[in-house]
């Protein structure tokens, strides 16, 4: 089975506010084919610090994500939950999304098949792209 690569990130919501909000971007992301979701779960972090995995049905801004067409559940491991848990502060809640990022994965199969394999790779925060690409237009003027 061919697979294209894998991310995954970890998305913060301080007060312990999760929001159904992003699930339609998500969904649209998933129905045209750009990703395909491995794994997902949710975590909270009370005022004395207690982690807790949420389940879909535990809380009703959940709701809107057991509707998604996700291949949910048995990659992310507790070690995983405690190391998101790490980086969050007393009362938040974090939600862990690991995808493929299916658009790649016949770029993937043609670099294995050149026998190519990946020196290195980051994602550049947006902030920085936005700056570098102001200084551009800025140059340009």
């Amino acid at each position: 089975m061919s697979i294209g690569p894998v991310e995954y990130v970890i998305l913060g919501f301080p007060g312990n506010k999760f929001s159904g909000q992003i699930v339609p971007e998500l969904a649209k992301l998933i129905d045209s084919g750009l990703i395909r979701i491995i794994d997902l779960t949710f975590i909270s972090k009370d005022a004395a610090g207690e982690v807790t995995v949420v389940e879909y049905d535990a809380v009703e801004e959940l709701a809107a994500f057991a509707g998604l067409d996700a291949e949910v559940g048995g990659i992310l491991t507790d070690e995983d939950i405690t190391y998101a848990a790490s980086s969050l502060e007393p009362n938040s809640s974090a939600a862990l999304l690991i995808w493929e990022d299916t658009w790649a994965g016949p770029f993937a199969a043609a670099v294995r098949e050149a026998n190519g394999v990946i020196v290195e790779g980051a994602r550049i925060p947006r902030e920085i792209i936005e700056q570098a690409m102001g200084a551009l237009a800025d140059a340009l003027d």
